[in-house]
């Protein structure tokens, strides 16, 4: 899942100087899971962004509106009535449903209202983990589940660096496994080590964002 924070209040307040009535627009699916952008996290933050401006002497008046994904046309579209009601949009949708909104309402200014931070799984209530890295070169059919891009502070591809402290935790990353200790287990477990001693070549980097845009074209799904 995508996981994403609030933005600092000051900055979320700076984006609403100016404008007169807001909408507030929530996303049902990875930022609600992460606690960030969901039904919930939309109704809490309404009235800080009330409070704010009201202090600042240019009280806004804040709408609310939570949709199921921000990153799909249809679905945005149920924010249309909404939105002609409002001179600014701030989303708290992933960096993806910001600019499927700005898109289809570029009419108005679209603000995030939250930083997007990596994909990740909740691992336990309350913390989530970044999991994987979108690199475009999928290695977990050789590391056995685990991806040493994300997981690893130096995204060693090869195993492990030698910094690994006795425990089996990062030398960087101090309360994190090695996921190096974990890949060699992993694979012990099921008899595999020696699969491990074929060393990788360089990545292949060009299908991850660090190259520019990236378009996928399925031709069978195309009308």
């Amino acid at each position: 899942m995508i996981i994403a924070d609030w933005k600092p209040l000051p900055e979320l307040l700076a984006f609403l100087e100016g404008h007169q009535r807001v909408l507030l627009a929530g996303c049902a699916t990875c930022v609600a899971e992460c606690a960030a952008g969901g039904e919930k996290e939309v109704e809490t933050l309404a009235p800080l962004l009330r409070m704010g401006t009201a202090q600042a002497g240019a009280p806004v008046e804040i709408l609310t509106r939570t949709v199921e994904r921000q990153c799909e046309w249809e679905l945005v579209e149920d924010l249309a009535q909404t939105v002609s009601e409002v001179d600014a949009v701030m989303s708290l949708a992933c960096g993806i449903g910001v600019q499927t909104m700005a898109q289809r309402y570029a009419d108005l200014p679209v603000y995030p209202g939250v930083n997007t931070t990596s994909l990740a799984l909740r691992t336990e209530p309350g913390i989530w983990e970044t999991r994987c890295a979108a690199c475009g070169d999928c290695v977990l059919g050789e590391t056995f589940g685990l991806c040493p891009v994300s997981r690893c502070a130096k995204s060693i591809l090869n195993g492990p660096c030698g910094g690994s402290r006795s425990d089996g935790m990062c030398e960087i990353e101090q309360d994190t496994p090695c996921v190096w200790q974990l890949i060699l287990d992993r694979a012990a477990r099921r008899g595999g080590l020696e699969r491990l001693a074929d060393l990788r070549p360089a990545k292949d980097w060009t299908g991850s964002n660090h190259f520019g845009p990236i378009r996928m074209v399925k031709k069978d799904h195309r009308p």
